[in-house]
C-alpha cells in the first residue's frame, strides 16, 4: 500500500540487506569421516552423465560425472564439477566448449567405462559432434552443449558453470546414481 508523503515511514531507509558471504574463521572440526559424508551424499540421487571436450592438441576427453545439476532458465546454466587431481582438467580448463552427454538407464557400461582409466574412452563408442565440436554420444536420452561461463576452485574440486548453446532430448529413461549404484527413474 502507498504510503502518503507526509508520512514518517516514507522517509525511513530500508534495512540493510543480509551479507551472503562469512567473514573467515578457522574451520570446526567434523564430527563425521569422509565414509560418513559420502554415504550420506549417496541418499540423493543423481543423473549420470559423461561430460566431453576436445583437447588443445585435438584428441576427445571424456569422464563419467553425477556433479551435473541446472543453475538458469534465463540465461541457460548448468554446472558440474572435476577434481583438482584429475588428468582431465587441463583439458577442460583448456578447451572453451564441451558436451554433457545424459545417459540413458542402458548406459551402464558407459558410464563404467569413462568412471575408469582406458587407453581411449572413445574406441568403439558411436558419437557425432555438434556445436561444441565435442562428442554427442549415440543413444543418450539428452545432449548439451556449453561454453564456459565460470569456473571456480572449490576445495578439492574445480566447479564449472556452462552457457548452454544448444541442447536436444533423446528417448528412454535416464540413469541414475543412488547408494553407490547405478539404478534407473520409474514413475511412483
Amino acid at each position: 500500500m502507498p504510503v502518503p508523503s507526509g508520512d514518517a515511514r516514507a522517509l525511513a531507509r530500508p534495512p540493510a540487506p543480509e551479507t551472503l558471504t562469512r567473514a573467515p574463521s578457522a574451520a570446526p572440526a567434523r564430527a563425521f569421516s569422509e565414509h560418513q559424508f559420502r554415504d550420506a551424499l549417496a541418499q540423493f540421487a543423481t543423473g549420470v552423465t559423461v561430460i566431453c571436450a576436445r583437447h588443445p592438441d585435438g584428441r576427445y576427453v571424456g569422464f563419467t560425472a553425477n556433479s551435473f545439476n541446472s543453475v538458469s532458465l534465463d540465461p541457460p546454466l548448468v554446472l558440474w564439477s572435476l577434481s583438482r587431481r584429475s588428468a582431465s582438467l587441463p583439458a577442460f580448463e583448456g578447451s572453451e566448449r564441451y558436451s554433457v552427454n545424459v545417459l540413458a538407464a542402458d548406459q551402464v557400461d558407459l558410464a563404467r567405462r569413462f568412471s575408469r582409466p582406458h587407453a581411449d574412452r572413445f574406441a568403439g563408442v558411436p558419437y557425432r559432434l555438434g556445436w561444441a565440436g565435442a562428442p554427442l554420444i549415440d543413444g543418450c536420452v539428452a545432449w548439451i552443449e556449453c561454453s564456459h561461463h565460470a569456473r571456480h576452485r572449490a576445495g578439492d574440486h574445480v566447479v564449472f558453470i556452462g552457457d548452454v548453446h544448444d541442447c536436444a532430448r533423446g528417448h528412454g529413461r535416464g540413469l541414475v546414481f543412488h547408494e553407490h549404484r547405478y539404478a534407473t527413474t520409474a514413475p511412483i
